[in-house]
């Protein structure tokens, strides 16, 4: 029985991630194909990325930054309009874009003199303009989740992370399990 119980488990170890992720890529797919009314499965997506593809090349090389800077301003002086979409724009630009801004892991000394420590991304680092002189602003990702808490520590406390960022995130997200 403990034999049997051993491979029931060992088949969700293999089974859920892989069924997850095949039903939140299908769950993905099937809405924006939805979205078109084509008659053969997969045009509606593939429209989409190559849509989302054109719309970068053009702003990169054809529109101006003015145009760029007028639909940025025109969304940040709307009251809730402003909210969604800084958050939206400052959440994809840490990512990608020129400006990323978990490019920097740390480590931090939880309380002076321990030995503990959590990993972190260091996200700017002078707060001089906020009354916080000697201080960084790190980011704390929560693992299995899509969250995080930003601490501001003595920059005495934060030491380099000799580690890639996307790795260094892929480790705190998945709460050490990956490699």
């Amino acid at each position: 029985m403990k034999k049997l119980l051993k491979y029931f488990f060992e088949g969700l170890l293999f089974l859920v991630p892989l069924v997850v992720t095949i039903y939140v890529l299908y769950f993905v797919f099937v809405k924006i194909d939805s979205i078109f009314s084509f008659k053969i499965p997969g045009v509606g997506f593939i429209i989409t990325i190559l849509t989302v593809t054109l719309v970068g090349f053009f702003a990169s090389y054809f529109l101006t930054r003015s145009l760029v800077n007028i639909v940025d301003k025109l969304f940040s002086r709307m009251p809730v309009v402003k909210m969604i979409y800084t958050s939206i724009k400052d959440l994809i630009g840490a990512f990608v874009g020129e400006k990323k801004s978990f490019n920097k892991p740390v480590l931090v000394t939880v309380s002076p003199g321990s030995n503990i420590k959590v990993i972190g991304f260091v996200t700017r680092e002078n707060l001089d303009n906020m009354g916080l002189a000697g201080a960084v602003a790190v980011y704390l990702p929560q693992s299995y989740n899509f969250a995080g808490n930003l601490i501001i520590v003595p920059k005495e406390q934060v030491a380099p992370f000799n580690f890639e960022s996307g790795q260094a995130m892929a480790f705190i997200v998945s709460g050490g399990i990956t490699a």
